[in-house]
């Protein structure tokens, strides 16, 4: 006799069907995703660099505000800010991202892979 499905085993299996679909399937499945690339590479580049003088100058204005250093703080977070998103940038171009340490795998770990 042939073992019919149930609704439940068809629904496993769709699923599974459906993940394996799935632009993030093959990083977890242990292949190397592929390199970034596009619109949205460049966007998280430029999101990068402005975020990192925003936020410098939120905190530069907060503090001259709170301490009365009028000018000050905001010029010296505002050049913390710049070196801040330049570092981001340099990382996700070089492909660094953000790893424990900012250092890429040795040698010996990739042979193990």
């Amino acid at each position: 006799m042939a073992e019919e499905r149930g609704p439940d085993q068809e629904f496993a299996a769709r699923l599974a069907a459906a993940k394996g679909r799935q632009p993030g399937a093959q990083a977890a499945a242990g292949e190397k995703p592929a390199a970034p690339a596009g619109w949205g590479f460049g966007l998280r580049v430029g999101v990068d660099l402005v975020a990192g003088v925003l936020v410098g100058l939120a905190l530069g204005y907060g503090l001259d505000h709170v301490l009365g250093t009028k000018p000050w703080m905001l010029i010296i977070f505002i050049i913390l800010g710049m070196a801040a998103g330049m570092m981001n940038v340099f990382r996700t171009l070089s492909g660094m991202g953000y790893a424990v340490g900012y250092r890429r795998p040795s040698a010996e770990n990739k042979k193990d892979e």
